[in-house]
């Protein structure tokens, strides 16, 4: 792994995560929940909900990074695709498994789904962002 700044990657991390948490709200939020979703189907308490996982994109965020830097990624399009095999190894089956055996909206899973690619995209653009400052 590259020699890093630890004050860039916490910065990169929290940036990365911050942009990446509105991925959530964007793709899966107030707007296409309330246009594509069952009722019966959401918890009532969502704001419990939305704080224990308001953390996540930032644990997202700085796994990819820590990952890429370890894997030795340097380049934008090595980091791109990274994050594209990510999204098929973990989100995307995940998501279409569910929407398989969960009452989910075929809007939402696709806004869901893309948002995960979105949030990667980001998490690689960082990285490479990182690794660009550092030289």
């Amino acid at each position: 792994m590259p020699a890093m700044n630890g004050m860039r990657f916490a910065l990169v991390v929290f940036g990365a995560g911050l942009v990446a948490s509105t991925t959530d709200w964007l793709f899966a939020g107030d707007w296409i929940h309330k246009r594509w979703t069952y009722p019966e189907a959401w918890r009532k308490d969502e704001g419990r909900a939305i704080a224990l996982t308001s953390p996540l994109p930032f644990l997202t965020c700085g796994l990819f990074a820590y990952l890429a830097l370890r894997l030795g990624l340097h380049t934008f399009a090595g980091l791109l695709k990274f994050a594209f095999a990510i999204w098929l190894l973990g989100p995307l089956p995940l998501i279409l498994t569910n929407a398989a055996f969960i009452k989910l909206h075929r809007m939402f899973v696709l806004f869901y789904a893309l948002g995960w690619l979105v949030k990667l995209l980001i998490a690689a653009s960082a990285v490479r962002w990182l690794m660009a400052s550092a030289s």
